[in-house]
């Protein structure tokens, strides 16, 4: 099979190119902008375009199939030499179906969680030696790539998010994976951008869980007004389960999950993660995977990349990193870090990223999202705001739509870097949350730093 991929240093793009090479598939693509870790990857595997552009003479007719990243444009020189050959061009959840449309396809959805659940399967399948094709969407632990495709894999579980699949095809990417067995684990409203309003974007969960196949089983998370909503809207006739958070004590800044097996040790926290738990205990069950199984391998879990991530910690402080940057995501993981180390001050610093959170018309979803922190820092990059033709946003107006007077707002990522090492570390966690970098700062370079000086 010769397939070409358009934007093939996205992070989702470039993770599928790995796993079609593994297939024995020749591979080749092309792309405008390539950076880390995508550049290094491509390159150690031979897949890293000769230069940077679009080349339309790469698109030949002896092509199999390309496929259309999300960072290319509708007038793409490559994806019109596409069509104007006829070629099969496909989004990047589409190639995953045809590539698993004779597997049983597991798919979890939700506005937050849903990478973590899948992560937490993946774990606890292969401490199984259970075979599996996968796609998530952060890095875990014990797993090379974002995605694994195997002819001998007799299932497939995806990550399935809402976001639109590709510039030429506007259906979210959940609605083309056509699971047997589906979850929900929450859904808060996102992508304003794209679902201008709450019942719209609950529409997407809606047709979602229609699209789950005969005979096939819905899980969701049974606490969520909206996801309740769209389950009793669901007139598909098949087999729905929910799952609530899973009984747990919290011991000397350690999680414990209570079975009937006994007290079992995590390395995870807070309530969103309990959930998750949940979720993934009810896949691995339908999946064969029996209660004490379960429990002795998710004590092993220690979390997806960036996912409330503690990534560096001494006896008194610890400094998370947390994709979270929607709102009911916000206030959960400040909430959980605010919990699991009650005798710990917060520092919790958000960086506004997403067009969403950007937004005028969304910001007040924030409202108390950082009232838990002890300190509340907002960072935003007014590069992002005009990369994204959004109006700037003045502190106050920030101030005013988190419901906090006290929140220090910054905009320049190297006062950030100064404010943050003013402050003394001791019996005190910095949370960093983000869907972007806050700028390009060395993280792990700084975390070095702070818990050394203090």
């Amino acid at each position: 099979m010769k397939i070409h991929l358009i934007a093939i240093g996205g992070s989702a793009m470039h993770n599928l190119a790995i796993a079609l090479q593994a297939k024995d598939y020749q591979i080749t693509g092309s792309d405008d902008e390539i950076f880390e870790p995508s550049l290094t990857r491509l390159q150690n595997k031979g897949l890293l375009p000769a230069e940077m552009g679009w080349f339309p003479e790469k698109i030949t007719s002896n092509l199999d199939a390309v496929i259309l990243g999300m960072h290319a444009s509708e007038d793409n020189p490559e994806l019109l030499k596409a069509k104007e050959l006829n070629l099969k061009i496909y989004s990047y959840p589409e190639y995953l179906y045809q590539q698993t449309k004779d597997k049983k396809r597991i798919v979890i959805a939700g506005s937050h969680g849903k990478t973590t659940i899948t992560s937490m399967i993946m774990h606890v399948l292969k401490q199984y030696n259970k075979e599996f094709d996968y796609m998530v969407g952060a890095n875990v632990d014990g797993f090379d790539t974002m995605v694994r495709l195997a002819e001998t894999s007799p299932i497939a579980i995806f990550e399935g998010d809402e976001y639109l699949s590709s510039p030429i095809d506007k259906r979210p990417k959940f609605h083309l994976y056509k699971p047997h067995i589906a979850l929900i684990s929450g859904i808060a409203w996102d992508h304003i951008n794209v679902f201008p309003t709450f019942n719209n974007y609950k529409e997407q969960f809606l047709a979602f869980a229609n699209l789950v196949q005969a005979n096939g089983t819905l899980f969701y998370y049974h606490n969520d007004e909206a996801v309740m909503e769209v389950v009793n809207q669901s007139k598909n006739s098949i087999s729905k389960y929910p799952y609530v958070e899973h009984n747990h004590i919290i011991r000397d800044n350690t999680t414990y999950l209570i079975s009937e097996f006994g007290l079992f040790k995590i390395n995870v926290f807070g309530k969103h993660n309990i959930q998750n738990i949940s979720a993934a205990k009810a896949i691995c069950n339908k999946l064969g995977i029996a209660d004490q199984e379960f429990y002795k391998s998710i004590s092993t879990f220690k979390g997806a990349a960036k996912r409330m991530q503690v990534f560096r910690s001494n006896e008194n402080s610890s400094i998370v990193i947390d994709f979270a940057h929607a709102p009911s995501k916000v206030k959960a993981t400040v909430s959980a870090l605010k919990e699991q180390y009650s005798d710990r001050k917060l520092i919790a610093c958000l960086e506004l990223h997403t067009f969403s959170s950007l937004n005028e018309k969304f910001l007040d979803e924030y409202q108390n999202a950082l009232t838990e922190a002890d300190t509340a820092i907002v960072y935003f990059n007014q590069e992002t705001l005009k990369h994204k033709h959004l109006p700037d946003i003045s502190t106050d107006r920030i101030k005013q739509a988190f419901n906090n007077p006290n929140i220090i707002v910054i905009t320049n990522s190297n006062e950030l870097v100064t404010l943050l090492k003013s402050y003394k570390y001791l019996n005190t966690n910095l949370l960093l949350m983000s869907s972007g970098n806050f700028g390009g700062i060395d993280f792990a370079s700084l975390g070095k730093e702070l818990l050394k000086l203090n």
